[in-house]
């Protein structure tokens, strides 16, 4: 029999690329799921102060530090803008986007980024 030496060595290099791909799916997977959960988070305690008559400008304040993991970049939008348009009784929509760039080797060459949103709607006191 020839010696088998390199034969660990090989295996290894065929499937160290499919091992870090994996890995970088699952850090990915995780900055999504965190980015959604961080933007649901906001999004309710946004949308109850709108609900409890609070201004614009408190509400964008609170939810840009509740949302400081993410850093820049996270959307809000408020519905109906300004408070004295939000009447007892009607609906107040919290509207928050974020765009995840991915880390991924090839995923992230195609697909480039994921926008996560996150809607949230409360009846105003």
């Amino acid at each position: 029999m020839k010696s088998q030496k390199g034969q660990s060595l090989v295996e290894t290099a065929l499937i160290l690329p499919i091992l870090i791909m994996l890995l970088f799916g699952i850090v990915d997977f995780g900055r999504v799921f965190h980015a959604y959960l961080t933007l649901d988070h906001a999004g309710r305690e946004a949308a109850r102060d709108a609900a409890i008559g609070k201004e614009d400008g408190e509400i964008k304040s609170k939810t840009e530090s509740a949302t400081t993991s993410l850093g820049d970049g996270v959307g809000i939008t408020i519905s109906p803008a300004g408070k004295a348009n939000r009447t007892s009784g009607n609906d107040v929509t919290i509207t928050l986007t974020y765009t995840v760039d991915l880390i991924t080797p090839i995923l992230g060459q195609t697909v480039k980024s994921i926008d996560v949103e996150n809607k949230t709607v409360m009846r105003v006191e």
